[in-house]
């Protein structure tokens, strides 16, 4: 008599307990944990990444210098179009993540998202040889937003592809796809600073057509690489279900049709044997009217089952978690703007004949990162995993706080050696010649970029584990692009905040605390204005955070 596998599990072939379920080959076939994924995949994917952070660390760490520069802009116009471009690159991957999600799947989008960007960039460096003209401008800011729809496509797809390396059903691949991120960073911040310590440095004193061609060159490699790694990757299935977009769209608008239910009326048959989370249920219970008690069904369909309005709700749930890192984002964009114009006026030499790039401060950043990462990841977690229990040491949400704590420290200390510089220049009666060198050596800024790169490695990495884990399978490349949304949206706030400033502050004749002239200006009050800014967005963030509930069964703790 047959029998079968089912019956007898000890006679079940190990290579059945290999096969990773929800991923394919690139030929459409059954892939296996042992031959597959893992870290043989992510660091062609990694390298990938630090390629691409070197071509885009190319452009926006040095943009305010080649604008004001070779472009003659003046500080505020070029700070403001710098915030532009860069909000807007970083909204992009909205649209690059819907491609994905929804048409293209990632791989493609990544293909076809290198090839405009590495467009883009080729428009860059031939902008940049070209003799002042409109036409150079024209060309410049055309390549300019070329180049940021190419990262738009490349950015979310890329690092949602080699977390799809790791199977989260497996202990000991979940694990590994926690500590990714963290690797994930450190070669983003390896490719920056490459950027910030030499091609920053090519484009001061060499050729901003070498500086700007190099990254395009760079495009060309990281695009072979990737295509290299195509036989070992896993590529996601995706299921005969609607796409997760009409699902939930289904959600909202089946609430809103019910919307004169009877809150007595909305209780499922699920709901009453348990199934469905009570906290859950009591959060947004609006969406609870798309669910329709058993005695309507005659008379309306049920349009929507739990497991939809709990897909809508973990969506939702992400929004205010969202837009309460805003504040931090307004911080982050400081650093390639004035950051950078106040590294400018002071004493930048390193040895006598040679003067640091002010752009190149940004390295210390990149430094901190590389430094704290292995730290935080060989160190710190274990220890505190010992005593949290959590798999990842700390929450995400606890992640993500502490960084926002410790970016109002760096602004602090951004105001205090403001300060300090401003007093320098009245001392040596320097106020009233901008293009005199302050006698205050450039490595007072080193704290405030220090403070800043440890920022960057609690609330950047926590904020792009949170939003790969807790949206819907289908919608990664979406959560990561929302992610990178809200540092998008920071710097437009950034740009209106510097605007609405400048108006109030140079009505009726008087100085702006942007002025060209920055002895004159007040970067301090605006330090101060940001640190403030960060502790109230702290002090809501920490309100959403304690009642968020977790999305994912694999993520142990339900609040912060």
């Amino acid at each position: 008599m047959a029998t079968s596998l089912e019956e007898y599990p000890e006679t079940r072939s190990p290579l059945l307990d290999d096969v990773v379920d929800g991923a394919v080959d690139y030929k459409g076939h059954q892939v296996h944990r042992s031959t597959s994924g893992g870290w043989r995949s992510a660091s062609f994917i990694i390298g990938v990444e630090v390629a691409e952070r070197f071509a885009y660390s190319g452009i926006s760490s040095n943009l305010i210098t080649f604008l004001t520069g070779p472009l003659g802009e003046s500080t505020v116009t070029a700070a403001e179009n710098v915030n532009i471009w860069s909000g807007t690159a970083q909204l992009l991957p909205l649209l690059g993540a819907f491609v994905a999600d929804s048409f293209l799947g990632r791989y493609r989008t990544i293909i076809v998202a290198s090839l405009l960007y590495i467009l883009g960039l080729g428009l860059l460096t031939v902008s940049a040889v070209l003799p002042f003209s409109q036409l150079q401008i024209l060309l410049f800011f055309f390549s300019l937003y070329l180049a940021a729809v190419g990262q738009g496509g490349h950015k979310p797809c890329v690092q949602a592809f080699g977390a799809d390396q790791f199977d989260g059903q497996d202990p000991e691949e979940c694990k590994a796809k926690s500590s990714f991120f963290n690797w994930w960073y450190f070669g983003i911040c390896a490719g920056s600073l490459f950027t910030v310590s030499i091609l920053v440095y090519i484009q001061d004193n060499l050729s901003w057509g070498l500086g700007f061609g190099i990254p395009c060159v760079v495009m060309v490699l990281a695009l072979i690489i990737f295509v290299s790694g195509t036989r070992t990757y896993r590529y996601s299935v995706k299921g005969e279900e609607e796409s997760p977009f009409v699902r939930i769209g289904k959600v909202f608008v089946a609430a809103l049709r019910n919307r004169r239910t009877s809150p007595s009326a909305i209780v499922s048959e699920e709901e009453s044997r348990g199934t469905l989370p009570d906290q859950s249920f009591e959060q947004f219970k609006f969406l609870n009217k798309a669910l329709l008690a058993p005695d309507d069904l005659e008379k309306n369909r049920k349009v929507c089952t739990i497991a939809e309005v709990e897909e809508a709700k973990a969506v939702l749930r992400l929004f205010p978690i969202w837009a309460t890192c805003s504040a931090y984002a307004i911080v982050y964009a400081q650093s390639t703007t004035f950051f950078t114009k106040q590294g400018a006026t002071m004493d930048r030499t390193l040895v006598p004949g040679f003067d640091i790039p002010a752009a190149s401060l940004q390295s210390f950043i990149s430094l901190a990162i590389l430094m704290i990462i292995p730290i935080y990841d060989r160190i710190f977690v274990p220890t505190a995993r010992a005593f949290t229990r959590e798999p990842s040491g700390i929450t995400m949400l606890q992640r993500i706080g502490t960084g926002m704590f410790f970016c109002i420290i760096s602004m602090v200390v951004a105001a205090l050696v403001e300060m300090k510089r401003l007093q320098t220049a009245k001392d040596y009666d320097l106020v009233d010649l901008p293009s005199a060198t302050i006698p205050m050596s450039i490595w007072w800024l080193v704290p405030q970029y220090f403070l800043y790169g440890l920022a960057d490695v609690f609330t950047m990495v926590g904020l792009q584990e949170f939003f790969y884990d807790q949206v819907p399978n289908e919608l990664r490349s979406m959560g990561l692009a929302l992610y990178l949304s809200i540092f998008g949206v920071g710097h437009f706030l950034s740009s209106f905040l510097i605007f609405i400033i400048e108006e109030a502050t140079s009505w009726g004749g008087h100085t702006s605390w942007f002025s060209d002239n920055l002895n004159l200006a007040h970067l301090d009050y605006f330090y101060w204005l940001l640190a403030a800014l960060c502790a109230v967005g702290l002090l809501a963030y920490m309100y959403f955070a304690k009642s968020y509930i977790y999305n994912r069964a694999s993520t142990i703790s339900t609040q912060i």
